[in-house]
């Protein structure tokens, strides 16, 4: 299984990886293995604001449908269009070309209540 140590993880999963005042949100590859092939991924405009923990999307694999959750609070200002033709990138390329939005920050102090790497491996206990 593939862990970034330079990224920041939550209890649901995703990802984010923080330059400046701007996260990019995904989930982990953990998180995809569990759900299979993804099929489908519904994300919100840019312009949504959301709060950190609430759901903002969600994600369609063969097995299940699952909601995706906000690591911070902020304004959604870029989705991953590419994820409407090929939703497969999550699979794929989950740290990479599968990211899911960008999310500019409205408390960047939230970040400090995330996991690390570490953190992350111990609660999936892998």
């Amino acid at each position: 299984m593939n862990l970034p140590q330079n990224l920041k993880y939550t209890k649901e999963h995703e990802w984010i990886t923080i330059d400046g005042a701007v996260g990019l949100v995904g989930i982990t590859d953990h998180a995809q293995g569990e759900l299979g092939d993804v099929v489908f991924v519904e994300l919100p405009a840019a312009g949504k604001v959301v709060k950190q923990g609430e759901s903002f999307g969600t994600i369609e694999a063969v097995k299940a449908v699952s909601d995706l959750y906000a690591p911070v609070s902020g304004t959604i200002t870029e989705v991953n269009g590419a994820l409407n033709a090929t939703p497969e990138l999550v699979n794929k390329e989950p740290y990479g070309a599968g990211w899911m939005v960008k999310i500019t920050l409205s408390n960047p102090d939230e970040v400090k209540g995330l996991m690390d790497a570490a953190a992350y491996q111990a609660m999936i206990g892998k």
